[in-house]
Parts: C-alpha cells; sequence; structure tokens
C-alpha cells in the first residue's frame, strides 16, 4: 500500500513537472528542437520555482553540466535561491547587462528608465520572449521588429529615438523605446484597474498580460484571461529574469546566446549588434 501510494504521487509530481515544462516553452515562443542550453536553462529555472520540494535540486544540476557551476575559473555561477527570488518578484532589480547584446543595452536601460514601475530586466526578458533580440522580425497582425508591438500602439508610442530622422518598428531603438513608454502606460491604467478593484492578480503579469492580448481582454477576465496564452506568456517573461539579472552569471568574456529558432513563420534577418 505505501509503495503504491509512494508511485502514485511521483507519478503525479512528474505529471506536474511535464505540465510546468510545456508552459515554459509555450512561453519562450520554443518551436522545434531545443538547439541551445539557454532554452533549457530558461525551463528549468521556472522549474526550480514551482516544482515540488522533491524535484528543487535536479534542474539545477543539469543546469550545472551545461554550463558548470562553482564561481571558480570557466565556470557558470547559479544561485538557486536568487532564481526563485526573481521570478516571483516585480521585474525592477538590476539588469544583468552582459546577457543583453551590446548593440541593444542603452535602448533597454533607456527604456526601463520611463517610469518605476517598469525595469530594464522587463523590458530585456519581455524582448527574449517577443523576437529573441530580432530587430528585422516582422511577426503576426502587423507587429515588426524587436519589441513586436501592435502597429497602432507604435504609432501612438513611438519616436525617432535614435535621430535617424525615421521612426519605424523595424528600428530596434525606436522600438524598444516604445516598448518602454507603453508598458508604462499599460502598468498606469493596471494601477488605476487594481485599485478600483475592478481586476485582480499581480499588477506585472496583468500589465504583461495587457501587452499581449490588449487591456480589453484584461478587463473583460477581471484579471489575467485563462486563454488566449496569457499564463504561458508570463511565464516564459519570468523565467527569463533568471538571465537578466545576477541569478546566472557566465564567466567574463563568455556570451549568453539566446532562443532559437524563431518564431515559426516569421520573416526575419539575424539581429543587429546581437550575440
Amino acid at each position: 500500500m505505501g509503495a503504491s501510494a509512494g508511485g502514485k504521487g511521483k507519478s503525479s509530481d512528474n505529471k506536474g513537472t511535464n505540465t510546468i515544462l510545456m508552459a515554459a516553452a509555450a512561453g519562450t515562443g520554443v518551436s522545434g528542437c531545443l538547439l541551445f542550453p539557454v532554452i533549457i536553462l530558461i525551463l528549468l529555472a521556472g522549474v526550480l520555482v514551482v516544482c515540488a520540494i522533491g524535484f528543487f535540486f535536479w534542474p539545477l544540476v543539469i543546469i550545472c553540466s551545461i554550463f558548470g557551476c562553482g564561481g571558480g575559473d570557466g565556470e557558470a555561477s547559479v544561485d538557486n535561491d536568487r532564481v526563485s527570488e526573481v521570478f516571483a518578484s516585480d521585474g525592477r532589480g538590476e539588469l544583468n547587462e552582459a546577457a543583453v547584446p551590446a548593440g541593444y543595452l542603452e535602448y533597454v536601460k533607456d527604456a526601463g528608465q520611463e517610469c518605476d514601475r517598469i525595469g530594464s530586466m522587463i523590458i530585456a526578458a519581455q524582448i527574449q520572449q517577443e523576437s529573441q533580440w530580432n530587430d528585422k522580425l516582422v511577426g503576426v497582425n502587423g507587429k515588426k521588429g524587436i519589441s513586436q508591438l501592435p502597429p497602432d500602439k507604435f504609432d501612438e508610442f513611438g519616436e525617432d529615438d535614435n535621430d535617424n530622422d525615421d521612426t519605424s518598428a523595424l528600428d530596434a531603438g525606436d522600438s524598444i523605446m516604445a516598448q518602454g513608454r507603453y508598458l508604462c502606460s499599460l502598468s498606469g491604467e493596471i494601477e488605476t484597474l487594481v485599485a478600483s478593484q475592478q481586476v485582480t492578480g499581480d499588477q506585472l503579469d496583468l500589465t504583461l498580460a495587457a501587452y499581449s492580448l490588449g487591456l480589453d481582454a484584461v478587463k473583460k477576465a477581471k484579471g489575467v484571461p485563462a486563454e488566449g496564452g496569457a499564463q504561458s506568456y508570463i511565464y516564459g517573461i519570468r523565467s527569463s529574469f533568471a538571465i537578466y539579472s545576477d541569478a546566472i552569471k557566465l564567466p567574463e568574456g563568455e556570451s549568453y546566446p539566446t532562443i532559437s529558432p524563431l518564431p515559426t513563420g516569421s520573416v526575419s534577418t539575424p539581429p543587429e549588434g546581437g550575440q
């Protein structure tokens, strides 16, 4: 009887873990094979947070087998406590600048300073989610560029931020700064809705859901919509906090890989200034 119960418990835990992994994969926009170690890293970072206690340490072992751990020469440093902490945070912690492609870093930092409700770590993690740092990505429903804003929102929030006399969603600077302004606008509206109890939930989660599905969808659901992929979208971004914070550090001089392949059906070219 005891063995049977233990087997059922283990089966249930495994099923839960598989569900988490599938949600994370959907959230990070991965299609096809897991081609780069960072994909596994993102998936397992989330698992560290939400798995049962019996599964807490095995993902860290796998991460260490990929990157090497311990903080010595040539080894990555993975702080599993910080992985959990930043996953559940408001995303306004210090940005791991080394994880951001150099050509985009200043825009990411500036966009994260548009308001005190949105930080640079959120900007970077959302770009990872939206385009995998591809500034020439053409997505669905007319979305273009590194931040994949809806066309009407880019028209509203886009400016000539790199002073080249052209405002374009396919210009990384214009797109990232518009992303920051739009997120700040959304977070302000969400703050008002939460205060008036028209919606409930974590303010960052609600803001990200509104970016993905629109503010009206959040209002209608009175929180994060259960449909439309909002939950996996949020999960994917939060999982990336492990990379864009101080939770995971690679040795000096080593590059942080980005997720590949790009979303199915997209038209794109490799990112400028990427790694």
